[in-house]
């Protein structure tokens, strides 16, 4: 539950806005959903700055940080986001959607980079 106090107030604005930058990105039900996997793969992760630790502790450190920074996104394979969620986050996951793990980590790994980069304006984390 967000608070009503005003860095409750303004996370809720800052999560209405990373919603409404990432449904830009995709469409459809599972696009939709996925959406929401996005941000709560992000959030489980301690936001972008636990998911950059995250992605550093795989050997991928300078691949978020293509995306936190100005420039051009490093991309990401699947295999890679596999290894950053674990086997057992991308079973559940994909359980959840009803899609096969493969098409999961395909999905994140054309649609993290890109989320990753409208939420980091200027390069910097916020």
């Amino acid at each position: 539950m967000i608070e009503a106090t005003p860095h409750g107030v303004a996370l809720k604005l800052k999560m209405e806005k990373i919603m409404g930058l990432l449904d830009g990105l995709v469409g459809g039900a599972i696009g939709a959903e996925m959406v929401t996997v996005v941000n709560g793969f992000i959030e489980k992760h301690g936001g972008i700055k636990g998911l950059a630790d995250q992605f550093q502790q795989q050997g991928l450190g300078p691949t978020i940080q293509s995306w936190i920074g100005n420039g051009e996104n490093q991309p990401v394979t699947p295999e890679q986001m596999h290894r950053v969620m674990g086997a057992e986050s991308v079973q559940q996951l994909a359980a959840k959607l009803g899609i096969p793990p493969e098409e999961l980590t395909a999905k994140l790994a054309e649609m993290l980079p890109k989320a990753i980069d409208k939420m980091t304006p200027n390069g910097t984390i916020q």
